[in-house]
């Protein structure tokens, strides 16, 4: 699959922006295990404009990151506008628009899903917005507003029409928000179109690798975008491609494995945010690196509590050697 100059291999496996999760440490850790492009954190356009510090650092990335999207979104024409060519100035590989996010604060004020209650709009912000960059502009977005209007085999023609790159569709409407199972069969039908030629990459419901190769499969997508699974399981891309290229099902990393990829997010955070900052930010992973490990609950609780990053290690490292002497 390629989007402008960016190939990004046959079978690309992709890490889904996503709010207060996808930093930069996140997004590092995930190209180290797989991940075939990142995105930044969606970027609110109204905000870039008035040069909001916490928005504007948001944008920034490393180069170990690359390939990297920048995402942005909004209603206003002109302030999408410039807030494409301030993402553009910092040379991403792409910029993506976010026209799916489905929760209230965005989508009632209508940004993000919100456009899929007004298309016109989401077109018109898109034209405007692929004709004042050089990058190239990807999309991503729903299946529709709702059950009655699953819109986006039309919606997709139109965006096509005005210039992106690739689409990426999520296949839940807006009402759905996360709940409920992801209907790939209209991400499919965007693929089969005829009349489509960029790139359709399918997003939802990916939570391992065989699910994942039976999405390529089933319904042709040119990619694989995977959001929430990722979180504390960033071994999933690397998962993915294994079972993709070589048929192997790979085994879950043993304890010393998730705690040595822990320690190397959590340095990485610090490293980028400070200790403080960075201790914080971690803190909604653990539950992911440590899913079903038996005991973990109560080392846990006591990590929330710790500020330090070597009182951190040592509870991790005492927890690998409680699991041992089982």
């Amino acid at each position: 699959m390629i989007i402008g100059k960016t190939d990004l291999g046959e079978f690309p496996v992709i890490l889904a922006p996503l709010e207060d999760i996808t930093d930069s440490a996140f997004r590092t850790i995930c190209r180290m295990h797989g991940a075939d492009m990142v995105y930044t954190e969606f970027v609110s356009s109204e905000a870039l404009v008035r040069s909001a510090v916490k928005s504007t650092a948001k944008m920034h990335f490393d180069e170990a990151e690359r390939p990297i999207g920048i995402q942005i979104f909004g209603n206003n024409v002109e302030a999408m506008i410039k807030s494409a060519l301030l993402a553009e100035e910092l040379k991403p590989e792409l910029i993506d628009i976010n026209f799916g996010c489905p929760v209230r604060k965005v989508a009632m004020k209508g940004a993000g899903a919100g456009l899929l209650n007004d298309i016109p709009l989401m077109i018109a912000i898109t034209r405007e917005v692929v004709n004042a960059v050089k990058l190239p502009v990807t999309v991503k977005t729903r299946l529709g507003w709702d059950e009655n209007s699953k819109v986006i085999v039309d919606v997709a023609e139109q965006l096509q029409d005005v210039g992106i790159q690739a689409l990426t569709i999520h296949g839940r409407t807006r009402a759905q928000m996360y709940s409920g199972e992801a209907d790939w069969t209209l991400i499919g039908e965007v693929k089969n179109n005829p009349r489509m030629k960029i790139p359709v990459i399918g997003n939802g419901d990916i939570t391992n690798a065989q699910k994942a190769g039976e999405m390529f499969n089933k319904y042709g997508v040119d990619a694989i975008m995977i959001g929430r699974a990722a979180i504390g399981h960033p071994w999933i891309f690397k998962d993915v491609k294994d079972f993709i290229y070589k048929g192997e099902i790979n085994p879950s990393p043993e304890l010393g494995e998730r705690i040595n990829v822990s320690l190397s997010h959590l340095r990485l955070a610090i490293q980028k945010k400070g200790e403080h900052k960075g201790i914080i930010e971690m803190r909604k992973h653990y539950a992911g690196y440590f899913k079903g490990l038996p005991g973990f609950k109560k080392v846990r609780m006591e990590i929330l509590t710790r500020n330090n990053y070597f009182e951190i290690e040592e509870l991790l490292l005492k927890l690998s050697d409680s699991q041992s002497d089982r």
